[in-house]
């Protein structure tokens, strides 16, 4: 019964996700859907750390070398094709193939979690400086110029699909960003039902029991870690189509614990909760930027600390925690109309 209800929960909350997406561009102006698309690319980001972090049990703290990396790969590679089909494939694929070659030497080094955290992050500081310093025309793949610290202007945005003279309306972009980032959230909650995510939740409970039961969990948490990296790509190109700019920024460090707020705001464990959190937190940074009253970064780092303290499970696993305490009371509480109703009938 508790799974058919959660079963029931998770289909409203995608039916009125769809509708919302559908919906959206006829109720809100053009810089509205705008900063809703922007918060939507980042979702996917949120998701991609949700489901290695939450599920696998690896806290990366460099996933926006992934994010930027498929932001690069989007930019240059729609700069050279003259069209976005084959560079959003690309900005997929290629994160996960260097994820793959990253976690390799990290799992199968028998590296331990806390190095694993080091060595995203190194791995960020050093993509962030090797694009920093790539100025000059020498400094290009193929007709598109990295920019070094100025990064790449004027990327083409996504088109239909093998039609580059077709350009997509803003209206459109959210869609396919909306869409996606559902699309994403089904394909991960399958993931999760599966042989495969029923390993990887185990391996992330007990590793060394998982490996006594036969299961190869250096090759599990491989496969988890390549799935994020792949799906933070997807996010890269997303942001990128979103702005048509590209530059270093995408592997800071402050987006990088940006994204572990998210998480924690939202319910770490959970695929929904960083979603909310990556929406409310980027609504609260946007509207503290349009005041300039309060710095965002102390904001940001209050919030941490609240939420650590006050809210460690997030806000949705204790808002659904608080709803089934709220069923059980009801279910608990005596029934006094019972009484009354069989002496009427008795009468």
């Amino acid at each position: 019964m508790t799974d058919a209800r959660n079963a029931g929960l998770q289909s409203i909350l995608v039916l009125a996700a769809a509708t919302g997406v559908a919906l959206l561009p006829r109720h809100l102006d053009l810089f509205a859907l705008m900063q809703v698309t922007l918060f939507a690319a980042m979702s996917v980001l949120a998701l991609s750390l949700a489901f290695i972090w939450g599920f696998g049990g690896i806290l990366s703290f460099g996933q926006t070398a992934f994010f930027g990396l498929g932001g690069y790969v989007y930019a240059i590679a729609t700069i050279n094709f003259g069209d976005s089909t084959n560079a959003i494939l690309l900005a997929v694929v290629l994160p996960a193939l260097f994820a793959a070659a990253l976690g390799y030497f990290v799992f199968y080094g028998k590296v331990s979690d806390v190095y694993l955290g080091v060595i995203t992050l190194t791995v960020t500081l050093i993509l962030f400086n090797v694009v920093n310093s790539t100025a000059g025309e020498v400094y290009r793949i193929g007709i598109a110029r990295l920019g070094g610290f100025n990064g790449i202007p004027s990327v083409p945005i996504f088109n239909m699909p093998f039609h580059p003279e077709i350009p997509l309306s803003p209206e459109a972009s959210w869609w396919i960003t909306g869409g996606t980032l559902i699309a994403l959230y089904l394909l991960l909650r399958l993931i999760l039902v599966s042989r495969f995510g029923r390993i990887a939740v185990a391996v992330r409970e007990n590793e060394t029991r998982a490996a006594l039961l036969g299961y190869d969990t250096r090759l599990v948490k491989l496969g988890v870690f390549v799935i994020g990296g792949a799906i933070a790509g997807l996010g890269g190109a997303l942001y990128v189509n979103w702005g048509a700019f590209v530059g270093p920024t995408i592997f800071s460090l402050s987006l990088s614990a940006e994204i572990i707020i998210w998480i924690t705001v939202g319910g770490l464990g959970t695929l929904f909760g960083p979603i909310v959190g990556c929406f409310v937190i980027q609504f609260l940074v946007a509207s503290i930027g349009s005041q300039q009253t309060f710095n965002s970064n102390l904001v940001l780092g209050a919030i941490l600390v609240a939420f650590v303290l006050l809210l460690p499970k997030g806000v949705v696993p204790t808002f659904l925690l608080c709803l089934v305490q709220l069923r059980k009371d009801h279910r608990a509480r005596p029934n006094t109309t019972a009484p009354k109703e069989r002496a009427m009938q008795v009468n």
